[in-house]
């Protein structure tokens, strides 16, 4: 007889539909609570079950003002992903990538990562940065997520992108009386050897007093992630002809090798809450928020400079092939250097040629702290929102990094071995620890910031008859004092030179100070592990090593021209009425307004003229009117019609403001010399955005939904080089710059549906999915991205999935993709003709742009949970179930640049609740 068997992909899908056909021999599950009407009603409401979830996320999406995107948490503690940025990705028009950890990060709205965060509705960021790292909020902490796509005069401003807003729970969403949660999670990836944890407890207790109805709430989390993520690489192209001899005429990379970034990191998290409402207008209450980070952790390379070999044999060439011209280090150069015609490399050996490993040993500590009181009255047609928070960031980071390196007879490579490079050093003599010598310099990276902020807010609404049916009205105030502290970069020398001195020979090292590295690369010698420096040695002992390479104990000085303090003040004011009235027998209702926004900040840092260090500081003002307007037409029953339009701005980066100014008076008038620095007098990026949907619902939770955007930016910031003069001298200085407009248009399409209309087992499927298309396009003259899309985003992108939910079981198989996106711009590259229409190249301001491109792909994501009891319920979820991973290369697909390989987690959790 025939067998067969079905891959984990193939057995995920089949679990998910099989389980909407068996019989219920399952023990029914407690019945879900109705989905709350309006976000007030969600905060009463504690939601159970993916389905009760997602009817609330599109509730909220139908009643909201403007364009939202909502994710319900589908019980206390039990968000839908692992984290937050995860759960994101599913959102139509939010695209994200994954981090060197393996966690999804940096989201997108419609291709632009100009978010502001609010946590409760209060503006968090990470360090002296505009934005919060999700990540650091552990997913089980939240109760739903709220995305605003578009503008409104409620909303707090900062984001060109939009807004995301995180809700935590609170005491009085809780029946009366105790309610305790424990939630735990374990998760392996296939590339690390132990598991990741978490544990969460949450507690709350609802009264009623003589004094009026009190709540307590605490809930505490631990994760702990262990990580690896494989990187192999090639190095940009460089003509042979230019090279060691053997490969004339022939593209080859500079040089090949690969990484692991592999550690581990841990993140307390706890908030509390106290709700006090002694009567039915009144409520006070005050919060507590830690959210905490500390990673450590190594980045372990093994290299090869392989363009320093003595000669190249057996160089094959592909067909692709190109003219271009070449300056005399067989890179890009200008129309006056020869034109050579060249073919992309196919493979070749290199022989006698220097290897190298390194160690990037790592650590980073983040403490975020927030703590805030407020009050909340409603009587009649007037409710008032008063609240003041205390914001604090602290965020520490050390990076020690020591390279060693031999002579080795020879590399083997493959330029292309199908989307990515590999890599052959025979008898892998970087896997033995003789005959290493200490190359480069010790290098250091030392850097602390710090940002508080204070913030007084007083929202409210009154409610009127007629036309205008409420005026929504608010103030707000910030004062954000931030701290930036960096040493300059790097460290004294190789101890005796570069490649002098044996590591062996350094008597105060210690016999384990070469290690193996703790993780292979499967692209690299077979995965065949090699030899570097040990990262706890170089974490504590810095010191021996600081005087072994010629220096002295201590950690150096911070550099005054690295550092800056900056004092920011901003003030807004907002007035949104809400009106209704009926068209043609149709109900018309919306919202118009606008907020007025003001900003005030001193920046104080160092420059270096002529190597004198001089103190700087710049002082600016910033005054915004920001308007905004929608309206909902509910042409026939559950059929809506909604247009929005407004103005959104974000702040430029502490950073970038810094005055902090570079560079040295000449003393040859002929020469224009350079320079560098911050540039106080940027603006804020500004955006005005126009929406246009078509909504259709049906039933609980079931709709379909079509929509159209139009987004204008203008003054972005780049950085750029222009003419200065400065002291009747003419400068070519380096600083970010505001540099026009870029369009974003795109379409988007989501649906979600239920079917409830089939028999028995089968009415717990349902099926969503949303489509995203950005079309996006720089509109600045002379930038060099002219006419082509904005970097980072991805032209098509969707996700598809089916779910079941019956009988106590629960479960979901997701497919996220996006599309091929250009990640960076490269200014001079030695790149055949791509899809962009390239032409011969020339390395110079005219020259077309050339990019490093990721391919496209997905991720399929699967969980299943069972409801044991009532109190009790587990699931078990796989995470990346095809091992998609991320493929770039140099502007044609021909010559690879990296393969980093995403990895798999498969995990168990539990959620237990009395």
């Amino acid at each position: 007889m025939k067998r067969f068997t079905l891959s984990p992909v193939a057995a995920a899908a089949t679990l998910t539909l099989v389980l909407a056909g068996q019989h219920a021999t399952a023990q029914q599950a407690a019945a879900p609570k109705p989905a709350a009407e309006a976000e007030n009603k969600l905060e009463q409401v504690v939601i159970i079950g993916q389905r009760a979830s997602r009817n609330a996320a599109v509730q909220s999406k139908r009643d909201a003002d403007q364009v939202v995107e909502s994710i319900v948490a589908d019980d206390i503690g039990k968000f839908p992903d692992n984290t937050v940025a995860e759960a994101l990705q599913r959102v139509p028009g939010v695209q994200t990538v994954v981090g060197f950890n393996n966690e999804i990060v940096n989201p997108l709205i419609r291709g632009i990562g100009d978010i502001i965060t609010t946590v409760d509705g209060r503006e968090m960021f990470t360090g002296v940065g505009r934005g919060f790292a999700f990540q650091d909020l552990p997913a089980e902490a939240i109760s739903r997520a709220d995305v605003y796509k578009s503008a409104g005069a409620n909303v707090l401003e900062g984001g060109v992108a939009g807004a995301i807003d995180l809700k935590l729970r609170k005491p009085m969403e809780f029946r009366k009386g105790l309610t305790l949660v424990v939630n735990g999670r374990a998760s392996k990836g296939e590339f690390t050897t132990d598991p990741s944890t978490k544990l969460g407890v949450l507690g709350s207790y609802r009264v009623q007093t003589d004094a009026g109805e009190i709540g307590f709430l605490a809930d505490v989390s631990y994760a702990d992630h262990k990580f690896n993520r494989p990187i192999s690489f090639n190095c940009d192209p460089r003509s042979g002809t230019n090279g060691p001899a053997g490969a004339a005429g022939i593209v080859l990379p500079t040089c090949v090798g690969g990484l692991t970034d592999t550690g581990g990191y841990q993140r307390p998290q706890a908030n509390a809450s106290i709700q006090w409402r002694p009567n039915a207008q009144n409520e006070f209450y005050a919060d507590a928020l830690y959210a905490g980070y500390r990673g450590k952790f190594g980045t372990y390379f093994i290299f090869s400079d392989i363009f320093a070999a003595a000669n190249i044999t057996n160089a094959k060439a592909s067909t692709d092939c190109f003219k271009a011209h070449i300056n005399g280090a067989g890179f890009l150069g200008s129309a006056t250097d020869g034109i050579q015609n060249l073919c992309n490399g196919v493979s070749a050996t290199f022989n006698n040629v220097p290897g190298l490993t390194s160690t990037q040993a790592k650590t980073g500590a983040t403490d975020q702290r927030v703590l805030a009181a407020g009050w909340k009255y409603n009587a009649g047609p007037l409710s008032l929102h008063l609240d003041a928070s205390h914001m604090a960031s602290d965020n520490r980071n050390r990076n020690i990094i020591v390279d060693i390196g031999k002579q080795i007879a020879s590399v083997d490579i493959v330029v292309n071995a199908g989307d990515y490079g590999t890599t052959n050093m025979p008898g892998n003599p970087l896997g033995s620890k003789t005959d290493f010598r200490f190359a480069n310099g010790l290098f250091q990276d030392i850097n602390w910031a710090k940002s508080e902020q204070n913030a007084v807010a007083l929202k409210g609404s009154y409610e009127l008859d007629g036309f205008i049916t409420s005026v929504d009205f608010g103030v707000r105030a910030a004062d954000r004092d931030s701290a930036w502290r960096a040493n300059e970069a790097g460290g004294p020398g190789a101890p005796g030179g570069n490649r002098v001195t044996l590591v062996s020979s350094a008597t105060q090292l210690p016999a384990d100070f070469l290690i193996q590295a703790p993780n292979c690369i499967p692209q690299i010698n077979g995965c065949q592990p090699w030899m570097t420096p040990n990262p706890d040695y170089l974490r504590n002992n810095t010191d021996v090593l600081r005087v072994l390479y010629g220096s002295q104990p201590g950690d150096p000085a911070y550099a005054p021209v690295n550092n800056y303090d900056a004092t920011e003040r901003n003030y807004a004011l907002y007035v949104q009425p809400h009106y209704e009235t009926t068209v043609g027998g149709m109900r018309l209702d919306g919202v118009f307004g606008g907020r007025f926004v003001r900003s005030e900040r001193t920046i104080s840092g160092a420059g270096r003229i002529n190597n004198v260090v001089t103190p700087q500081t710049a002082s600016s003002t910033t005054n915004h009117f920001l308007p905004n307007a929608s309206a909902k037409l509910e042409v026939v029953p559950n059929l809506i019609v909604r247009a929005t339009a407004g103005v959104t701005m974000s702040r430029p980066g502490l950073g970038d403001l810094n005055p902090t100014v570079n560079y040295s008076v000449p003393l040859n008038a002929n020469i224009i010399p350079g320079g560098s620095g911050g540039n106080p007098e940027l603006k804020d990026q500004m955006s005005t955005a126009y929406d246009l949907s078509i909504e259709k619902y049906f039933g609980k939770g079931s709709y379909v939904q079509a929509a159209v955007y139009h987004r204008v930016l203008k003054d972005r910031v780049v950085r750029s080089v222009a003419r200065e003069v400065i002291g009747g001298v003419t400068y070519d200085m380096s600083r970010p710059r505001n540099l026009g407009k870029a369009t974003l248009k795109g379409l988007e399409l989501s649906a979600q549906y239920f079917l409830d209309m089939l028999p028995g087992a089968l009415s717990g499927v349902g099926v969503f999915g949303n489509y995203t298309m950005a079309d996006s396009v720089v509109n600045t003259p002379g930038d060099k991205l002219f006419g082509k899309p904005l970097l980072g985003v991805s032209k098509h992108s969707y996700n598809a999935g089916v779910l079941y939910e019956k009988f106590g079981i629960t479960s979901r198989l997701t497919y996220t993709w996006r599309d091929k996106f250009n990640e960076g711009q490269i200014d001079c590259l030695v790149a055949s003709p791509a899809e962009n229409g390239l032409a011969t190249g020339i390395c110079g301001n005219n020259n077309a742009p050339y990019y490093n491109r990721v391919k496209a792909y997905g991720r399929l994501d699967f969980a299943i949970g069972y409801q044991v009891t009532p109190q009790l319920s587990v699931s078990f979820n796989a995470n990346n179930l095809t091992g998609a991973k991320y493929y770039s290369y140099f502007q044609n697909e021909s010559f690879p640049h990296d393969i980093r390989s995403d990895d798999k987690f498969y995990g168990l959790s539990f959620n237990f609740k009395l």
